[in-house]
């Protein structure tokens, strides 16, 4: 009898936690179609939110869950093709994470103290809403995109500069969506919401941009 080496091809951490990601959405599919379905035509109809825009939806598992993947497909994009260059670091990935959530969470609460100052609770409820769900619908869009660097085309620093500006284009796109379908609201406090630009728009990306840097 002859022995021969079993050769097991290694799975390595970035592979299961896509897999994971993909698993994750495929379950969503599943157990709530009506939504998926709704949810992946957000960029040509608003059947989703007129559905679905309850304040409590934002603690829904489904919206929980394309949070998670919202986070890790951002710390994936930013670890392997800006800070380690095609290279999976586990530790730094968890850091980013880390980062990337509690300045998604610490921005949310922020905002959502500003409407209950102003008594607009539900207002804000609602466009928060909004921007976390279309924000998970580009990060099933980030997901594929970190497929296609990680395993086929190996990106060259131009070439994620442009994908980066296009995100933030699309980001900015849907933020003014968001700001028309409340524009009488905006033109009578046009001030303070200027002011909300600059403090809780702008200025907190440009942080983090710092601290990443």
């Amino acid at each position: 009898m002859r022995y021969t080496n079993r050769i097991i091809e290694s799975l390595d951490w970035v592979t299961l936690i896509m897999v994971g990601c993909i698993l994750i959405i495929a379950i969503l599919k599943v157990i709530y179609p009506k939504r998926f379905n709704d949810f992946i035509r957000l960029p040509v109809s608003n059947n989703y939110f007129l559905a679905k825009g309850k304040s409590e939806e934002l603690r829904h598992p489904f919206s929980i869950l394309l949070f998670v993947i919202q986070l890790i497909s951002i710390s994936l994009f930013v670890n392997l093709f800006f800070l380690e260059k095609g290279k999976a670091n586990v530790l730094l990935f968890l850091q980013i994470l880390f980062v990337v959530f509690v300045f998604i969470i610490v921005k949310t609460s922020i905002e959502k103290i500003i409407g209950t100052i102003f008594s607009i609770e539900k207002l804000i409820d609602h466009y928060i809403y909004e921007k976390l769900s279309y924000r998970n619908f580009l990060s099933l869009l980030l997901i594929i995109t970190n497929l296609i660097f990680y395993f086929s085309i190996k990106p060259d620093l131009n070439t994620l500069l442009i994908l980066t500006g296009i995100l933030f284009l699309v980001n900015m796109l849907i933020l003014s969506y968001s700001y028309k379908n409340y524009r009488s609201l905006i033109f009578s406090n046009l001030f303070y919401f200027l002011l909300y630009i600059c403090a809780l728009e702008i200025s907190p990306y440009l942080i983090l941009y710092k601290a990443f840097i």
